[in-house]
């Protein structure tokens, strides 16, 4: 292993003494390997150099013009557009950010919230600091961001304050963020509005005034998660501090302080080891409480007394005796434990009658207890494979409920109940009824009922599994079927926007409710034999955004068509099929507004499949069956594929990947495209290539 070469990436290198622990994990060789790092501190960039080799690179300043597109763009959403009376004021401005794509950003995401007039503009100017421009420096950064963090009315600044709580470079997924801020009390309603609504409204408003950043998409458009620029982090965590607003420790530079009596607790314990808190806190009026890491010596719970939300990530070595005190907080509202050693919860759980979340997935907690029917104010149940409570349509508030498990030796009653939820509009199940089962009519009845009654009210999501895994034979997997969802849904859930299959069984035909669903957005289905009717009837949905569509095989003696008139708003296609056939043609027109596409191609078979026609792609993913096919004729099928893919005008990124290799017609085929030679790297599009 020490004579192969490597490249790592180290980004944001803060201390000497974090150089030096992560260099001991590198070992030298001659071979070419080589180390990138990024820092502020030029003085640590050159201890991060070898001395034979010192090569720092210092990020000069955006130039004039670049400045100028980026803020433009930003603003009016052209890089050259700017309205003949601001020119002036716009070009004192951009001077003043120096160049700093950050402070560019910032200014411009808070005048884009602003009327476009002079007046309004040279207010902004004279509020930024006139050093920037001379010494970028970090003090004068943080100015531009604090004028931006003072523009934001009371209900942002105290939503954005809040992300202090976690961690530098932490992934935040928008929906736990929201739950929170509602358990907090920070979002208020008037005149019955949904408070995820309003706090899915307040979240899309910091990522639009570029305060959080967006990091994963969804199918949609809409931000999954997000983070906060370490700068920004900064600025919030200073102001939290001063205003008493979060108190932190064990986090990079972080100090506990103990002023005040605590409102909100923050313990970052992957930074550092031996976290405990110390006796002298006051606890006693803590209304948050979140640890990141195993925190060691931590209070009991009881001590919490007014605690809100609760908060564990990957806590792997906590007691699991922590939690025993967690029904003596009277005041809970959100609980999420990403705590695997825990395994049972205290069957007292019903007295937190002010519980709305309870997220419990990644514990050991392999049954809830009955008294969990008595949370009239549960809106979100997220659980791994747990069966349903007797007692589940007592939870009228529920809003979100999976992932549950239905076997032989479950309550079929409760199944039943599963319909007196009126308000639910997320259900994730597992089905685990076999074929042969000489009960399966009784849960099947009752499933369906409860699914019409759902999808006449508020059902939006659906996403139901099989069982399956490594130790039931694959045989076994094929029998847990749920063909008694092709006809009987009646009425059709008219406000549906997904359904998710995730099972070793196939329709054989696209169930009837699924053609009226005129909110669909998000199709993940099984279908075998594929053929031409089930793609008309699939491109006829008019809202339909992401479509993955499996199959073992297909019908078709020829070519299987998407023509002009389908799939209109599709901008996501992955498609699955052992058996390809003639495969699948696209004509011209054919799915206009398509962005990311995954289809499975023969090697050796005519690769002419119209995707010159997909002139919106940006992503393309070519799955290669290799079965019966030469060495020869697999490399020409991914020549062909690149030559294809390279005439597209967005010049999509590509993957290639290998199904099948070992039943080639030549052995000894071991190619991998992520080690490419030189002349390849050079490409355009960008390949990879995976064997499975």
């Amino acid at each position: 292993k020490e004579q192969k070469r490597y490249f790592v990436i180290i980004d944001d290198i803060w201390s000497n003494q974090a150089w030096k622990i992560i260099k001991c994990a590198l070992f030298p060789n001659d071979v070419g390997s080589k180390i990138m790092t990024t820092t502020r501190s030029i003085t640590i960039a050159k201890l991060c150099c070898s001395p034979q080799h010192d090569h720092v690179y210092e990020i000069m300043p955006l130039t004039e013009a670049n400045s100028k597109s980026l803020f433009l763009k930003r603003i009016f959403g052209l890089g050259d557009m700017c309205p003949p009376k601001l020119e002036e004021v716009s070009s004192e401005i951009m001077k003043k950010c120096g160049g700093s794509p950050l402070a560019i950003i910032t200014v411009a995401s808070l005048l884009a919230n602003k009327a476009s007039t002079n007046e309004e503009w040279e207010r902004v100017y004279n509020s930024i600091g006139s050093t920037l421009e001379k010494d970028p420096g970090v003090e004068e950064m943080r100015k531009i961001l604090s004028l931006s963090y003072d523009d934001l009315p009371h209900h942002l600044k105290t939503c954005l304050l809040y992300l202090s709580i976690f961690p530098e470079d932490c992934e935040i997924k928008r929906d736990q963020l929201i739950r929170r801020w509602i358990a907090e009390g920070f979002i208020n309603t008037e005149g019955g509005q949904d408070l995820e609504e309003i706090g899915d409204g307040y979240f899309c408003d910091l990522i639009n005034r570029s305060m959080v950043q967006p990091v994963r998409i969804q199918y949609d458009g809409r931000v999954y998660s997000c983070r906060v620029h370490d700068m920004i982090l900064d600025l919030l965590i200073s102001k939290s501090i001063e205003e008493n607003f979060v108190t932190f420790f064990g986090g990079q530079n972080q100090k506990l302080v103990l002023q005040h009596k605590i409102r909100r607790l923050s313990l970052n314990c992957y930074s550092q080891e031996h976290i405990a808190v110390p006796s002298t806190a006051i606890i006693s009026h803590c209304r948050s409480l979140s640890i990141f890491g195993y925190a060691e010596q931590m209070p009991p719970l009881s001590k919490f007394r007014v605690l809100r939300v609760l908060d564990i990530e990957n806590g792997e070595d906590m007691e699991s005796s922590f939690i025993e005190h967690v029904s003596t907080l009277c005041q809970l509202k959100y609980l999420r434990l990403d705590v695997r050693s825990i395994s049972a919860f205290p069957e007292q759980l019903g007295e937190l009658q002010h519980l709305q979340t309870l997220d419990i997935r990644w514990t050991k907690i392999r049954k809830l207890p009955k008294s969990i029917v008595q949370l009239q104010n549960m809106t979100c149940l997220r659980v791994n494979n747990l069966e349903l409570p007797e007692g589940i349509g007592n939870l009228h508030a529920l809003q979100e409920l999976r992932e549950i498990k239905v076997k032989w030796d479950s309550l079929a009653s409760s199944l039943l109940e599963l319909g007196s939820l009126t308000k639910l509009r997320i259900l994730g199940l597992r089905w685990c009824i076999i074929d042969t089962h000489g009960n399966k009519e009784i849960f099947v009845e009752n499933l369906v009922s409860s699914l019409c009654k759902l999808g006449r009210l508020n059902l939006r999501s659906l996403c139901i599994k099989s069982d399956y895994g490594y130790s039931i034979p694959l045989k076994e997997m094929y029998g847990y079927s749920i063909d008694f969802l092709l006809d009987s849904w009646f009425p059709s859930p008219h406000l549906l926007q997904k359904f998710q299959m995730d099972a070793y069984y196939f329709f054989p035909r696209v169930p009837v409710w699924i053609a009226s669903l005129d909110n669909l957005s998000y199709l993940d289905i099984n279908i075998n034999p594929v053929e031409e009717e089930a793609l008309e009837i699939l491109g006829g949905l008019p809202a339909l955004l992401l479509l993955c569509l499996s199959s073992e095989s297909s019908a078709q003696k020829q070519r299987l068509v998407i023509s002009s008139n389908m799939f209109i708003c599709l901008n996501d296609f992955r498609f699955t099929c052992w058996s390809n056939g003639k495969g699948l043609t696209f004509e011209a027109g054919a799915m206009p507004s398509l962005e990311k596409l995954e289809v499975p191609l023969d090697a050796g078979k005519d690769l002419d499949f119209g995707i010159q026609h997909l002139s919106s792609l940006m992503h393309v993913t070519v799955k290669i069956i290799c079965g019966g096919a030469t060495v020869q004729e697999v490399e020409a099928s991914e020549d062909a594929i690149k030559s294809a893919v390279t005439h597209l005008p967005n010049h999509p990124t590509l993957e290639i990947r290998i199904w099948g290799d070992e039943n080639m017609a030549e052995v000894g085929f071991k190619k991998n495209m992520v080690e490419e030679d030189q002349g390849k790297a050079e490409e355009e599009i960008q390949t990879s290539t995976q064997l499975i």
